[in-house]
Parts: C-alpha cells; sequence; structure tokens
C-alpha cells in the first residue's frame, strides 16, 4: 500500500491519502494508526504530493555501506554513528534543493528511509517490524566543504531544503534487497543495493531506539551507498528505489 501526503485545493492544509493507481483516496486525520477512509477519491494530477511525512526529527546513519565508507577515506565504525537533521530540511517530489552561499560543493546521498509508525523506546530488533509503517526515498543533501571544515557534520547536512522525501510511503516491502540508484540530469552516479547496508533496517530502528525515543513520523536515513557527488545549479537530482518509486528534485542557488 502507498500512502500519500497531498495538498488538496479547496482544503485547508494536507491531508493523508491511499494511491490506488492514477487516483488516491483520502483519509481521515493521520495514517498512524488504524486507517479511515474519508470517502473521497481524487486523481492524481489534481492534487500536489508532498513530502509524505513532516516527522519530528530525521536520524542519520552514518558510514553504513562499506564503499561509500572507503570512499571518503574512512572504515565502517564499529557501532553505527548517527546525527540528526532538522525537520527544517524536509521537501517533497519537485521542490528545489538550494544550494546556500556558504558553500561551493554540496553533494547528493541516495538513501532508503524507514517511517516510524507508533511512540517507542527500547525496541528489539525482533519487533522492529512493528513500529515500521513503511518506507520511502530520501536524498541527504550535504554541503561536502561545510562538512570537511567543521569536522562534524550538523551544519553540513542542516540547511533549508537538505532532505528531499517521498514521493509516498511504500508499506509492504521488505528492506533487505533493494536496488537503489542516483542520477543528475540522467547520469547515473550512484548505484547499489541495500543488501550491502552494513546493518539493517531492523537493527538501525533498535539501536537508535535504544538511544532516543521515536515518534510517530519521525524518519531514519539509513546511509547510502559509493558515488556521492556535486550537485549544481540547473540540475535535477532523481533518486530511485526498487519497490518504491522516484524521487526528483531540481538544484537552485540561493
Amino acid at each position: 500500500m502507498r500512502i500519500a501526503r497531498v495538498s488538496v485545493p479547496d482544503l485547508d492544509g494536507p491531508v493523508f491519502g491511499v494511491i490506488n493507481g492514477q487516483q488516491i483516496g483520502l483519509l481521515k486525520g493521520h495514517p498512524f494508526g488504524e486507517l479511515e477512509p474519508a470517502g473521497v477519491a481524487l486523481d492524481l494530477d489534481d492534487v500536489k504530493i508532498l513530502s509524505p511525512v513532516l516527522p519530528s526529527k530525521v536520524v542519520c546513519v552514518g558510514k553504513n555501506y562499506a564503499d561509500h565508507a572507503k570512499e571518503m577515506g574512512g572504515e565502517v565504525p564499529a557501532e553505527p554513528v548517527i546525527f540528526i537533521k532538522p525537520n527544517t530540511t524536509v521537501i517533497g517530489e519537485g521542490e528545489p534543493i538550494v544550494c546556500p552561499p556558504q558553500s561551493e560543493n554540496v553533494h547528493h546521498e541516495a538513501e532508503l528511509a524507514i517511517v516510524i509508525s507508533h511512540l517507542c523506546k527500547n525496541v528489539s530488533v525482533e519487533r522492529a517490524g512493528e513500529v515500521i509503517l513503511g518506507y520511502t526515498i530520501a536524498n541527504d543533501v550535504t554541503a561536502r566543504d561545510i562538512q570537511h571544515r567543521d569536522g562534524q557534520w550538523t551544519r553540513a547536512k542542516s540547511f533549508d531544503t537538505f532532505c528531499p522525501l517521498g514521493p509516498w510511503i511504500e508499506t509492504e516491502l521488505d528492506p533487505s534487497n533493494l536496488d537503489i540508484s542516483c542520477e543528475v540530469n540522467g547520469e547515473v552516479r550512484q548505484s547499489g543495493n541495500t543488501h550491502d547496508m552494513v546493518r539493517g533496517a531492523h537493527e538501525m530502528v533498535a539501536f537508535i531506539s535504544s538511544v532516543m525515543t521515536l515518534l510517530p513520523g519521525d524518519v531514519i536515513l539509513t546511509g547510502t551507498p559509493a558515488g556521492v557527488g556535486p550537485i549544481v545549479h540547473g540540475d535535477e537530482v532523481v533518486v530511485t528505489i526498487e519497490g518504491i518509486g522516484a524521487l526528483a528534485n531540481p538544484v537552485v542557488l540561493r
């Protein structure tokens, strides 16, 4: 099942819906519990698809693919390295990634994203699936030069628009063996598979929930394969994940 968050003409505020072919059946309230249809179906062309959630936090896992850790001049850490992107980084399908004037080297990072369904803390690996609503596509945009200058990742990862998400949440997906790629202006930059993750999706939910409470709608980014590289004004970045679809965003200079 695909759950989207959309803007509908003549309705105040975003609404959630379930996609069925070229239509979306709107829901009452949110999808973090029993789904309640609103009895309204619209053509997808008549709505604007937004980021699938606006999370309280985006928790990211660094160096979770060995080939990416190597290209960044390091090794996979003994324990997961996590960091947080603020929710003001989140944008949806088709919205522009804005390169800030402080950086001259902004990079794309294609990632599988986990969407949390329930408030949870200290979840075991075995029960992690019970608190996962589904999966979506993410681009962990990074100001690489600032990352290197600062010696840590917060500022480089936290500029507004630096976390495209979408276009929807796929609830019926095995995250362990999915092709993942990133194209810039039609050129393939990243091509990998989630089976190459050092630590899988359920393991990441367990580890992160041992550190902090996760809330419904929170998002976990699971790391990126090798091939990250620069994006500049005028580019179009498309991240594709098998079983979910594609997330496309233009790049502009602020």
